[in-house]
């Protein structure tokens, strides 16, 4: 006696897929919280919590970092249950099982990082890898929520607008990186006695505020050709603004925390936009879609929706 399989709506699926990416990007910020309140080493041992027990919530910094352990249990059911969920849609998509088991991949290396950096006693570049995988998972996530809502990549974009997209994109992503080099070298280390990267803090700010610069004069000059030419005004106006509006406002939140001895509440927000930063980035790229020249390849799924219609 076969059992027949019940088909999940692709409405529903979206929303498993948009409960996974709220996790993700919910953990980056308990993550920036276990470090700028001086927790992360509450856990002296992975997995366990220390020696004597695997949990143990006896003392604040301990709590806070069990609590964020903890978390990561919340994040791997739910990008399991996006690759899970995806097996029972009514119409297959291979395209969604691959981002979903990307993204329990990710994390399982989110996991694997979080026992380096505490074994490491907060290694800044392993904390610098633990940020930066995490960027990509969300971005990741974001392609996976607007594909399963019936996203589909758009041609015909001009190439200079396409070119200055993706530059755009890079720029942005380059000020992140040289971010965490400087939150690597500053003082929330997330425990007095965790290492530092030899630079100097004036040094490696003024490099990353060279970088921020940079980036929101090309995000200007993207704003004004997309709203000199009416297809990429329609479809790429509201994205890039988007970016424009969460890079100043990230880089104000910056200047003002490096201006006030760097207080630990202006760093966590500034982590947080630096979340929604690069959401932004990878929404305004999906939206700039594929130049007029560019090949057009298909997946094997996208031929046979051609063909069918």
């Amino acid at each position: 006696m076969s059992v027949r399989r019940r088909a999940l709506s692709p409405s529903r699926y979206a929303w498993v897929t948009r409960l996974a990416l709220a996790s993700l990007c919910i953990i980056v910020v308990t993550g920036a919280a276990v470090r700028l309140t001086g927790s992360g080493l509450g856990c002296s041992d992975w997995p366990n919590c220390n020696e004597e027990k695997f949990i143990d919530v006896s003392s604040m910094h301990g709590a806070i970092e069990q609590l964020n352990r903890l978390f990561t249990g919340v994040v791997t059911v739910l990008v399991m249950a996006s690759v899970l969920a995806a097996r029972f849609l009514s119409e297959r998509r291979r395209d969604l099982e691959r981002l979903a088991w990307l993204l329990v991949t990710g994390v399982i290396g989110q996991i694997v990082l979080g026992g380096i950096v505490v074994l490491t006693d907060l290694n800044p570049v392993a904390n610098q890898g633990h940020f930066l995988l995490s960027m990509f998972l969300v971005g990741t996530g974001l392609v996976l929520v607007k594909r399963a809502a019936g996203w589909r990549t758009v041609s015909g974009t001009s190439a200079s607008i396409v070119r200055l997209v993706r530059s755009v994109v890079i720029l942005g992503s380059v000020a992140i990186v040289t971010g965490t080099v400087v939150t690597g070298t500053g003082p929330h280390a997330g425990d007095e006695k965790a290492p530092r990267l030899d630079f100097s803090i004036e040094t490696v700010a003024r490099v990353h505020g060279v970088t921020v610069i940079i980036t929101l004069a090309s995000i200007l000059v993207l704003l004004a050709k997309v709203r000199n030419l009416p297809e990429e005004r329609r479809r790429l106006h509201g994205p890039v603004e988007t970016v424009l509006a969460i890079g100043v406002i990230q880089a104000t939140v910056g200047y003002v925390q490096y201006f006030n001895d760097i207080p630990a509440l202006l760093v966590g927000i500034h982590i947080a936009l630096a979340t929604a930063f690069f959401l932004a980035l990878v929404n305004m790229w999906m939206s700039a879609g594929r130049s007029a020249q560019a090949p057009t390849t298909q997946t094997p799924d996208a031929s046979r929706e051609t063909v069918a219609r």
